[in-house]
């Protein structure tokens, strides 16, 4: 399974927000394209999405941005992804109206691919955004000297 940019994009915006989701100001656009060096335009057109599926909320102008529109805690990762891919056909017999494998009668391979796509999204619906921006702990194995301060869901130098 192989995620596509839009979907890499729209979960580090979300991601982006619920990091920053305690401070008084909104998120930009131009911050996240600045932080994680996407393109502006490609992601305005994620955050539309996103606020169009009601997980953003956006304002415009002067000290305009953008939030999440419900905790991290209630925005699920599995979700998100089945929201923002658009093709989960990983075999050509896995959709009926282009099936040319001659084997497909016959074959184990549909079942046990199944299987592995029911697994992977078992694993993305267990997981929250919120889980995705915890705070762990630092590692104590690193001196104080090589430790970086680095924030689950935003670039480094961005805590």
């Amino acid at each position: 399974m192989h995620l596509t940019q839009w979907t890499d994009y729209t979960l580090r915006v979300l991601m982006y927000c619920a990091a920053t989701q305690t401070r008084p100001q909104p998120v930009t656009i131009s911050e996240i394209a600045e932080g994680y060096g996407i393109s502006r335009s490609h992601l305005t057109k994620i955050v539309q999405e996103l606020a169009a599926q009601g997980l953003l909320e956006t304002t415009r102008g002067r000290g305009g941005g953008m939030r999440l529109s419900k905790p991290a805690d209630e925005i699920n990762l599995g979700a998100v992804v089945r929201a923002t891919e658009t093709d989960f056909t990983m075999v050509e017999c896995f959709d009926p109206a282009l099936n040319q494998c001659r084997l497909s009668q016959h074959c184990g391979l549909k079942g046990v691919l199944n299987q592995a796509m029911a697994g992977y999204f078992a694993v993305l619906d267990r997981v929250t955004l919120a889980d995705l921006v915890a705070t762990r702990p630092a590692s104590a194995a690193l001196p104080a000297t090589r430790r970086v301060r680095l924030t689950p869901g935003l670039p480094a130098g961005h805590a």
